[in-house]
């Protein structure tokens, strides 16, 4: 369930108001299986103790077409030669009404439910004597399982004519929804449309997005509204206004599609679907769609103005960030013991409890990277390649910052110091969502790093989102994001590409392969495996495979290493050659991440086998060969298709700040734009920029192309 829906599991009186667009079709007919669906939803909620409401229009557009047609008989061709006339609205109206009632009163009657028709105008509610009668009447339907019907009684209304009049107590069917909402002391009203509910701009618009949460603050004055329903009286503004009203005076409401099947199921249930209005959203929310909009565009307009300030002063806040976590150790230390704790508690896994700790030192560790990164060349309008391209016209390529980045990533608190490190010295604004685990942890870490950084450049550079269900409309910020790198499982990095248009940088898997061949070096192989599998088994880097050369099987050396593995607690798993040979449990699969104490073991012919191995069942993280026989060991090194591959080294070194960057976004497997430990460098991209004297292509005509490559300034 929703959070922010978490009230309709006490909701007992419900609301629902269907629109002309909902009741009727395109040709102004009956939309008789739309109306079957949404009755056989209602006679639900009636089954289970729901007190239903329903509110209708359709009465006018109904009878409309009905009169048309009798008209259309009844008429001779000369009467047909001259203009129509308009069918007058309340004629229109009076008929429908018949026609509309007979027919939910069928349906109703083949779900074995009663229904009970009231036809109200605005003056009745003038009356208190009317008001109280109303409720009695129908607290006493409502209490022998009959659903009133609602709708105004536009044939007898004093209104100059329908659709017109926008005036009085109530002045459509949906203000008249939400006034019975709070007449008869409603717990919910839903307003079912034609649309999936409100978009902060024309919904025909590509571009608008849905608002799941209305918050008055926010969204007031910030929405455009579409062309009004082809149907009906007031459209989407009317249902705004009426929803607001309603929900100021205590009533909730949810506008939705009465297209959509099982949807009045579905906002019963909690689920997150249409625009909900309440009272109190705005303590709820911390993000919307409209939030999340801000949010990165806040972090576009600071970026912009971090890319205007000098490299010194760039260097100086980071440096000030070091300083800030190291005075800060404590506080931090205090939060995030509490996340370890609930983490324990909760049942997490050792892997990810792990990943949680910041172990003595971390702090101490992260302010010497960002001090590293500080120091660094500076990275932003670099030259990378000056050509002359024609005499006085010369071309420049140069580095910048990719703009704003949206990473997404599990557990360990530290990627939040590192990723912010990284993305200031490149210029970047950043929005985080860290797991729920980190929570306190994120948060601590967060405000101290952004409680330095100058009002000049402004705090919003780095955004903090709290909540999983603002991801989604993240992710939809394709105009405004740039970059979406996710740090964690398989099945995170697979949700959030399959749900984005934005470019993904990242790697799903860490399935690092360890070969052993036969020319290795058993002592120095013995010491790269322990390292590559214990250093640090929760990490992406970790070896999660070992293959060894088939000669090496019976030799004392890999024997002692299989032991000493199982004496450091290791759980070892086979490929079938394995596991026979060693008498090890068999592996479900090769491609397996295990981020912990174990591993799978595996024997091939040599290191065409091994390669093909890596190929078939690796993710391309990093890979490493132990061997003496340098001809085998480049002949690895050249054809293993990884981002990372080693010679006599552990795994464990693939990291950005023991390749010298500092830091790290995360490790790419990705073949477009950077691979392997992101740092700096794969937070920027390039521009070109050509610099000239008042030269024009003029069809290429006394252009005389030189193309010189020139010496970088």
């Amino acid at each position: 369930m929703d959070p922010t829906r978490k009230f309709v599991k006490n909701v007992k009186r419900v609301v629902f108001k269907v629109g002309t667009a909902v009741v009727t079709r395109d040709d102004g007919r009956l939309a008789v299986g739309r109306l079957g669906a949404i009755f056989e939803q209602l006679e639900e909620l009636n089954s289970h103790g729901y007190e239903i409401i329903l509110v209708t229009s359709g009465a006018v557009g109904a009878g409309r077409q009905r009169l048309k047609y009798r008209r259309l008989v009844n008429s001779s061709f000369a009467d047909l030669q001259k203009p129509q006339v308009e069918i007058d609205g309340k004629a229109c109206a009076a008929v429908g009404q018949n026609g509309l009632m007979a027919l939910y009163d069928n349906l109703f009657s083949q779900l074995d439910v009663t229904c009970s028709q009231l036809l109200v105008t605005d003056n009745d509610f003038k009356n208190p004597d009317f008001r109280m009668q109303l409720s009695e009447t129908v607290n006493t339907l409502l209490s022998l399982r009959s659903i009133p019907i609602f709708n105004e009684n536009d044939a007898i209304s004093t209104r100059g004519a329908p659709y017109k009049d926008s005036s009085g107590i109530f002045w459509d069917n949906d203000s008249l929804a939400a006034l019975l909402a709070l007449e008869l002391k409603a717990d919910l009203l839903v307003l079912l449309s034609d649309v999936e509910g409100l978009y902060n701009g024309p919904p025909s618009d590509s571009r608008s997005k849905l608002i799941n949460t209305y918050i008055k603050e926010k969204h007031r004055g910030l929405i455009t509204f579409g062309d009004k329903s082809r149907v009906g009286r007031g459209g989407m503004h009317a249902k705004v206004k009426a929803s607001v009203n309603a929900a100021d005076s205590g009533t909730p409401v949810i506008i939705t599609s009465g297209f959509a099947a099982d949807n009045i199921r579905k906002v019963l249930h909690g689920q997150r679907i249409g625009t909900l209005f309440h009272k109190d959203a705005h303590l709820w929310i911390t993000l919307t769609d409209v939030g999340a909009r801000e949010m990165a565009l806040a972090a576009r307009e600071c970026s912009r103005r971090l890319q205007s300030i000098p490299s010194h002063e760039r260097s100086k806040i980071l440096l000030d960030i070091a300083t800030a976590l190291e005075e800060q150790e404590s506080v931090i230390k205090v939060e995030n013991d509490a996340d370890v704790s609930a983490a324990h508690k909760a049942g997490y896994d050792d892997s990810l409890v792990s990943r949680l700790l910041l172990k003595p030192g971390k702090i101490s560790a992260l302010a010497k990277s960002i001090r590293t990164i500080a120091d660094m060349k500076e990275p932003i309008g670099q030259i990378l390649l000056r050509t002359e391209l024609a005499d006085g016209l010369v071309l420049e390529k140069t580095s910048c910052p990719l703009g704003v980045l949206l990473i997404v990533f599990e557990s360990r608190p530290d990627a939040l110091v590192q990723i912010a490190s990284l993305a200031i010295r490149s210029g970047n604004g950043l929005l985080l969502k860290g797991g729920k685990e980190a929570i306190r942890s994120n948060a601590v870490l967060h405000k101290i790093i952004t409680s330095v950084i100058p009002d000049s450049v402004g705090k919003k550079l780095i955004g903090l989102v709290t909540s999983r269900d603002e991801i989604p409309d993240l992710l939809k910020l394709d105009d405004v994001i740039d970059l979406v790198i996710p740090r964690g499982s398989n099945n995170l990095v697979s949700q959030i590409k399959n749900a984005t248009k934005i470019p993904v940088l990242g790697h799903a898997d860490g399935i690092c392969h360890v070969y052993v061949d036969k020319s290795a070096n058993m002592d120095m192989a013995r010491h790269i495996v322990m390292d590559a599998k214990l250093d640090y088994p929760a990490a992406c880097n970790t070896m999660e495979t070992l293959l060894v050369h088939q000669d090496l099987t019976t030799t004392t050396g890999f024997q002692e290493l299989v032991v000493e593995l199982k004496h450091e607690g290791v759980s070892l798993y086979g490929g079938p050659r394995a596991s026979s040979l060693f008498n090890i449990a068999l592996a479900d699969s090769f491609h397996h991440e295990y981020n912990s104490r174990a591993c799978t073991i595996e024997v091939v012919d040599d290191v065409h086998s091994a390669i093909d191995h890596i190929h078939n069942h690796g993710s391309g993280h990093t890979e490493c060969i132990v061997a003496e026989d340098q001809e085998v060991a480049e002949y690895f090194l050249q054809q293993v298709d990884s981002a990372a591959v080693f010679h006599n080294a552990s795994t464990r070194f693939c990291d950005g700040a023991r390749f010298g960057l500092g830091a790290e976004v995360g490790i790419s497997t990705s073949k477009i734009h950077a691979r392997g430990p992101v740092g700096v460098e794969g937070l920027l991209t390039t521009r070109w920029v050509v610099r000239g004297s008042g030269q024009v292509v003029k069809g290429d005509k006394g252009v005389d192309y030189t193309h010189k490559t020139l010496a970088r300034v």
